[in-house]
């Protein structure tokens, strides 16, 4: 037998609700601080009022930020079966239930009655190394926007003439951040040198024309901080999988899904102007998709999902890339 419960996480502390029973709705609550406290208590509140058998308990909550991540390495310690859910699933399974207006037990409700109908798959945790790479190329990725912001600002400081005590001040965080963003890929780098498995994979991805060095990155972070069986999986986790909207006689159009990271989705389309140019299998498809009718944009997302799922294959065979044949 498992046991459901749905947490509502928040930065200072989290909702937990256990659902008694599925038909019912029966329940039963608690309310703890968001701290490795507050994790003990809930430990003991379980063992306490469900089973001491954590096991079988299987807890629900949404990716809010950073602040579930603490909290879901604590239950996956102690042997508790985590699901950590996108918010858009689950607002979208709320609105199913016909579940108004929005508190945090409302939300834990929503979670529990989720993991007992969907059955979620499971949340594992990512190595340390590569929790290690995540975290440093989100820091990459928040100075490279400080610095393009920066730089914007300067352009609009030189274009409507403002003070030389502006521009210097200006000029001298670019210099700065400039050499932060260096320093810290270089750190990246380093770290995938000195990880075997690693070194190995970014060689791997890097054998696939149209991936280079930021690519390689990006696509390295999320092929091993996730347990994807499939390149469509990871299509869509990115959010590169076509939807398409029509209705009786409407005829409707295609557009991609764009769940995820769109800084991913960015970094991707850049590779994908250049597969286009330069990687066999997806010069031709787009070639061929163009011929089909299909408009450049639409071309284009074809060929960055192409791309995910040419990375997902040289990383599970473990070979690097070989064009396909015509």
């Amino acid at each position: 037998m498992n046991y459901y419960i749905g947490i509502d996480i928040a930065k200072d502390k989290f909702d937990c609700l256990w659902l008694r029973d599925v038909d019912a709705l029966k329940i039963k609550t608690k309310v703890l601080p968001n701290t490795t406290k507050g994790f003990g208590l809930l430990k003991t509140w379980i063992e306490k009022n469900i089973t001491s058998d954590l096991n079988t308990v299987c807890v629900t909550m949404e990716a809010t930020g950073i602040y579930h991540e603490a909290l879901c390495y604590a239950l996956h310690e102690i042997g508790v079966r985590v699901s950590v859910m996108n918010p858009a699933f689950i607002r979208d399974f709320a609105k199913g239930l016909g579940v108004r207006g929005k508190t945090d037990k409302k939300d834990s409700m929503v979670l529990a009655r989720y993991a007992a109908l969907v059955q979620p798959r499971e949340w594992k945790p990512e190595p340390k190394d590569v929790r290690t790479l995540r975290a440093m190329l989100s820091r990459l990725t928040s100075l490279e926007k400080d610095l393009q912001r920066e730089n914007n600002r300067l352009e609009k400081a030189e274009i409507s003439q403002a003070s030389e005590t502006v521009i210097d001040s200006l000029q001298l965080m670019i210099r700065s951040i400039g050499t932060e963003v260096a320093r810290i890929k270089k750190q990246v780098d380093d770290h995938i040198e000195q990880n075997p498995t690693l070194k190995k994979n970014r060689a791997i991805l890097k054998s696939i024309p149209a991936i280079g060095d930021v690519l390689s990155r990006e696509m390295l972070a999320l092929l091993e901080s996730k347990d994807f069986t499939s390149a469509r999986q990871v299509a869509a986790f990115v959010g590169l999988v076509p939807k398409l909207w029509e209705s009786g006689k409407m005829k409707g159009r295609t557009t991609l899904c764009k769940n995820g990271s769109s800084h991913l989705r960015a970094v991707l389309y850049m590779g994908a102007i250049v597969a286009i140019q330069y990687n066999p299998d997806i010069k031709r498809q787009y070639e061929r998709l163009l011929k089909a009718g299909k408009t450049k944009m639409q071309a284009l997302g074809a060929a960055m999902r192409k791309l995910v799922q040419i990375c997902f294959g040289v990383l599970k065979h473990q070979s690097e890339y070989r064009p396909q044949m015509s």
